[in-house]
């Protein structure tokens, strides 16, 4: 039985954890690039000319593919985030696997819009900084 106390959330059975700032910040992080992912793979299937094409890339692949990749990524994003507004535990370690899939992913996608996965990075290693960090402990009233 899960217990509300000044914006956390605990379970006795253990299947909840402490919901601090930064696991919010984290979740709502996640559900805004889920989205954009999932925006993305919906162009890049669509229609692959909307992209810069680029050569001479080692890690370079079919914009179809790519735009299923970032589609099925961005839905595991976006549900993980949502999970982490609930306090789950196993919401933060697929959170934490598939924002790190999706770092490798906009890496990957720098040939065709360096500004935008830079951009995406970035937010991904906060996002990972903010879910392993360990939630506090607030003591029992």
């Amino acid at each position: 039985m899960a217990t509300h106390s000044s914006g956390t959330q605990r379970a006795a059975a253990g299947s909840e954890v402490a919901v601090s700032g930064w696991v919010i910040f984290a979740a709502i992080m996640m559900i805004f690039g889920g989205i954009m992912a999932i925006f993305e793979g919906i162009a890049a299937i669509a229609q692959d000319d909307v992209f810069v094409a680029t050569r001479n890339f080692t890690f370079q692949w079919n914009l179809t593919g790519w735009g299923w990749l970032h589609l099925i990524l961005g839905i595991v994003v976006t549900l993980a985030g949502c999970a982490l507004f609930k306090g789950v535990t196993w919401a933060r370690v697929v959170g934490i696997i598939a924002v790190g899939l999706s770092m490798l992913a906009n890496f990957a996608w720098l040939p065709w819009y360096p500004f935008w996965a830079i951009t995406l990075i970035i937010v991904d290693a906060v996002v990972i900084a903010a879910l392993c960090a360990t939630p506090r402990r607030h003591a029992a009233a």
